[in-house]
């Protein structure tokens, strides 16, 4: 399943326009990406939480070459699935 297909199971349940549907997913995404970037984090009761992982500095190895090559420390995002969802998927 892609976007479109969450904006159209959206659609069947919510009725009204596609064009609103897709808003609706669109402002769903937009705040979590939002909250992510503030470094929050979001939970969602059944679903799990989105979260900010910190991911330290490091010296890797360019495959192809051999060369060492520092990455930078950087933001992640990471995602916990909630007990609920591990169990629907079992």
């Amino acid at each position: 399943m892609n976007k479109q297909g969450i904006v159209e199971v959206v659609h069947g349940v919510l009725g009204g326009t596609k064009v609103s549907s897709e808003q609706a997913v669109d402002t769903m995404i937009n705040s979590i990406v939002d909250a992510l970037k503030k470094g929050d984090e979001v939970s969602i009761t059944g679903l799990g939480i989105f979260s900010v992982k910190q991911r330290a500095a490091r010296t890797a190895r360019n495959p192809r070459t051999g060369d060492l090559i520092k990455v930078p420390a950087m933001r992640v995002p990471k995602f916990r699935p909630a007990k609920a969802l591990k169990e629907a998927v079992k």
